[in-house]
């Protein structure tokens, strides 16, 4: 799991937090149904804001949800997810990209593909994915040569980089792609007036993905030996700074300039990428942090106040969870019963409670759940928020009117200000 947008879910009102994870399992099951179940690993928290964008353009009914089944990452409960056209499209851009990844991470020889059994297997799984990516992509209209045209082009570009190269020489081949995705958006919606606009949104979106995670590969990469683009051009990180917050105001404007169906269908598209991106650029460069702390997020219940929709970090983090929707109990059911206060429990015993906190995803969702062998509560994985800032920052962007209300700042906003609200 990987991408720049994930929002905490402190900023994200309960309407848009159920509508972002319809999204997000409605791109995994997508990648399971054209691709097979191996090609879920596929799934990226950016990749959702294609299937975002064109509900966003078109208008949801109902045809545009169904009912999925359990899953252990929901706590094996049911839900409405996305499906059609965009979930379809996301999926094929998602899986192309991750070809590429697969092919970079390759080239690079990081861990277990530099030896050459494995990195054999690799690229024959990133042919697959290019093979079967086109297939989907042909079903939609779209055509993905041009992503695996930019697919292409990027190894000699950066091979050709030097000292003083631009940045953007670099990000181009990105920048195409990712335009390409977002202005397929418009013609899957039936809204070509939108094309241009998205296609800029795009553009600019993937200079800051680009940009983003080579800041944030960049002491691992100088420890490794592994190529980085600020580090063979000499860029200044201030100047990357600018780069990146130029990209984000520039798909702010986009956004400004494209027509959605109806005044609320664009909130979740809006919040996405008005509010998140910038957010992400901080996280990336280390100028803001959690201002939460485990005694602050819970209530007098002792229930969370609010958990991370994506990862922990950015690279070796767990896949994301829906912890909000665990039952009472926790998820499939009731949990193991924690052991009296005082009394610890076995190797054995404990192991084999433990297996069943995993194997319930309860590690991961529940908050908080017991030690298998002290009976202490623990903080489950995926309640760790290390990129969400006060509460009061939500509306950092509606500053000029007092409309937004708390945390929900997008979820009832009127106030007509220059971020699009």
């Amino acid at each position: 799991m990987f991408g720049i947008i994930r929002p905490c879910r402190h900023r994200l009102s309960e309407n848009l937090r159920t509508e972002w994870m319809a999204h997000l399992c409605g791109l995994c099951l997508a990648l399971r149904g054209d691709h097979g179940q191996f090609a879920r690993i596929a799934t990226n928290y950016d990749g959702l804001v294609i299937s975002v964008l064109v509900e966003a353009q078109a208008g949801r009914s109902d045809s545009w949800r169904r009912t999925a089944g359990p899953c252990p990452l929901r706590g094996m409960r049911t839900a409405s997810v996305a499906q059609g056209e965009g979930a379809r499209l996301a999926a094929t851009v998602s899986l192309v990209l991750a070809s590429a990844k697969v092919r970079d991470h390759v080239e690079d020889g990081d861990g277990a593909l530099a030896r050459r059994p494995v990195a054999a297997a690799a690229r024959r799984v990133a042919a697959r994915w290019d093979r079967a990516g086109a297939r989907s992509g042909a079903d939609i209209g779209f055509d993905t040569a041009v992503l695996l045209d930019a697919v292409g082009r990027q190894a000699g570009v950066e091979s050709a980089a030097g000292i003083g190269t631009s940045l953007l020489t670099i990000t181009e081949p990105t920048e195409t792609a990712t335009a390409a995705a977002f202005g397929h958006t418009a013609i899957l919606a039936g809204r070509p007036e939108n094309q241009a606009p998205l296609e800029e949104a795009g553009r600019l979106f993937g200079r800051l993905a680009h940009l983003l995670d080579a800041v944030e590969d960049l002491v691992e990469d100088a420890e490794t030996g592994a190529w980085n683009p600020i580090a063979a051009t000499g860029a200044d990180l201030a100047e990357v700074r600018r780069l990146c917050d130029d990209a984000v105001h520039g798909v702010r404007l986009a956004l400004r300039d494209t027509k959605f169906a109806s005044k609320g269908s664009g909130k979740l598209a809006h919040v996405l990428l008005a509010h998140e991106l910038p957010r992400a650029v901080d996280r990336a460069f280390g100028t803001t942090g959690c201002a939460h702390t485990t005694d602050a997020t819970h209530s007098g219940s002792g229930a969370p106040e609010f958990e991370m929709l994506g990862p922990e970090g950015s690279q070796g983090a767990p896949p994301p969870q829906s912890p909000w929707i665990n039952p009472p109990g926790g998820p499939g059911g009731a949990p193991p019963e924690p052991p009296n206060r005082g009394r610890r429990r076995g190797l054995i015993a404990g192991c084999a409670v433990w297996s069943g906190l995993f194997c319930t995803c309860q590690v991961c969702c529940k908050d908080p759940y017991h030690d298998p062998w002290t009976g202490e509560p623990r903080e489950g994985l995926c309640h760790k928020c290390d990129d969400c800032s006060d509460c009061c920052d939500c509306c950092d962007c509606c500053n000029c009117c007092n409309c937004c209300d708390g945390c929900d700042c997008c979820d009832g906003c009127d106030c007509g200000c220059d971020c699009g609200c």
